[in-house]
Parts: C-alpha cells; sequence; structure tokens
C-alpha cells in the first residue's frame, strides 16, 4: 500500500463497507437477548466515548477552530438522522435476519443518490444511475419473499 493509499476517497469507502458489514453481524448478535433501543444507546456511548479518544489523542479537540451556525445547524441535523437511523436498524435487527435487513438500509446508496441530484445539484453519469438502479433492484429482489 503507498502512502496515496490513505488519500483516497475510495479506500476508506470500502472500510467503511466493511465495518458496517462487521456493524450489522455484530449487532445482531448483541441485540438477541435486549431491549433494541438499550442496545441502540450502549453503541451511542461506545462511539462517543471512542471518538472522543481519538480526538483527543490526536489533539483535534484542542483547538477546533472556529464553527459556522450553517455547520452546526447541518451537523446536528446528521446527527438527528444518524441517531433516527440506528434506532430503526437495530429494531429491524431485533425482528428480522442481517442478511435481509443490511440490504433494505443499503437502500440508503439509492437515497443520497436522488438527494444528491434534488438537494446539491450533483449528476451522477450514466453507469452511476445505472449502478444506482441495480442496488435498487438487488435490494428489492433480496427483501421479496419467494
Amino acid at each position: 500500500m503507498s502512502p496515496d493509499t490513505f488519500q483516497s476517497w475510495q479506500f476508506w469507502a470500502v472500510l467503511s463497507a466493511v465495518f458496517a458489514a462487521l456493524t450489522a453481524i455484530f449487532a445482531k448478535v448483541g441485540v438477541a437477548d435486549i431491549n433494541s433501543d438499550l442496545a441502540t444507546f450502549i453503541r451511542t456511548v461506545v462511539v462517543l466515548i471512542s471518538f472522543a479518544l481519538i480526538l483527543f489523542a490526536t489533539g483535534q479537540f484542542a483547538n477546533p477552530g472556529p464553527i459556522s451556525a450553517k455547520s452546526w445547524i447541518f451537523l446536528v441535523l446528521s446527527g438527528l438522522g444518524t441517531g433516527a437511523s440506528w434506532l430503526c436498524y437495530f429494531r429491524a435487527l431485533k425482528l428480522g435476519p442481517a442478511t435481509l435487513v443490511a440490504p433494505i438500509d443499503k437502500l440508503s446508496v439509492v437515497l443520497v443518490a436522488f438527494f444528491g441530484v434534488v438537494f446539491l445539484g450533483e449528476r451522477p453519469s450514466l453507469n452511476g444511475w445505472i449502478g444506482i438502479i441495480l442496488i435498487a433492484a438487488g435490494a428489492v429482489l433480496i427483501a421479496v419473499k419467494r
């Protein structure tokens, strides 16, 4: 691996996918014997502590610099969206198999593309749209009962 690898969004996106997959498996086992909302709370506390330690260890907490009102508003909205997503995800894992819950959850990829077009003015390529449609079709095929 070259040093440039760590500057590549693709590298970090693949790691994100790996950790998201592990999250689903670990969460499915962890939520089996407890309330899904409590499981989400425990996960959230672990995430908060982990990030606080990373920020302190790297010195990023010391002087974060100015944060605009716009950033605060959208980060709070993002946090609320994350919390709602986690609550729903853990509830779904409590009630259903991870092999069905995770693909439906990944319909978020399709929604991000749609929202990116509508709200951010992004324009996926033809190949991008084909991939987005295939992701949607794959999630539907996995979830449909036979």
